[in-house]
């Protein structure tokens, strides 16, 4: 017996329980609460009845790597990830924001190499990158960002490497992201990159 209808049952008994105390019991009390019975009972066969819809986690973006041509190609799927499965837009912003809960995108791929944003993207707390080239204390947001390669977003790598691809084009950035970074089904995935140091000295050194 499911676990559905095993709480109709449980429903149905407390819908017969309110009617017996109706049929048979004088004592006022007892009757209004034979009453609430009835009444609860018939409320939970009704959402009971709703038809049940399983909480399953978001399909995967099919990435066909035979019609990639172009680092742009992998840059539009990123793109749609970015705005649907990965659900980036929910507390990043594309420009200035007062009410954005995470920081500004809007040049990272500028900023960051594609080996950081892979690390910041699969192991927030690895690195925190604080930017002090502006005025004051850096801002604190009310987001704390999550591993996106795990539940509840979990995207594939070859999901997050679009999703690198895009943040470098929108930043007017060469696309460094190829289709050798994308995983080929029936491969064995490549080890995670650990570049956010090394990144920073690539940034020092830069300045």
């Amino acid at each position: 017996m499911s676990e559905v209808a095993q709480l109709q049952l449980i429903a149905l008994s407390i819908v017969g329980m309110g009617i017996l105390i109706l049929l048979f019991i004088k004592a006022t009390f007892v009757r209004v609460t034979g009453f609430v019975f009835i009444v609860l009972g018939l409320f939970s066969l009704m959402s009971l009845a709703v038809p049940q819809m399983a909480s399953l986690p978001p399909a995967e973006e099919k990435i066909d790597l035979a019609s990639i041509k172009t680092p742009t190609d992998i840059a539009a799927i990123g793109q749609t990830v970015f705005f649907s499965k990965g659900q980036c837009a929910l507390c990043h912003s594309i420009g200035p924001s007062e009410s954005a809960r995470c920081p500004d995108l809007k040049g990272i791929g500028a900023k960051l190499s594609k080996d950081f944003l892979y690390e910041s993207l699969t192991d927030p707390q690895a690195f925190i990158y604080q930017d002090f080239r502006h005025g004051g204390a850096p801002k604190e947001y009310p987001a704390t960002m999550p591993a996106i390669n795990k539940d509840p977003i979990g995207l594939s790598k070859n999901e997050i490497m679009a999703v690198i691809a895009f943040l470098q084009q929108m930043s007017g950035e060469p696309i460094s992201v190829s289709l050798k970074d994308l995983e080929i089904p029936g491969q064995a995935p490549s080890a995670p990159v650990k570049a956010a140091e090394s990144a920073l000295v690539a940034d020092a050194q830069a300045n």
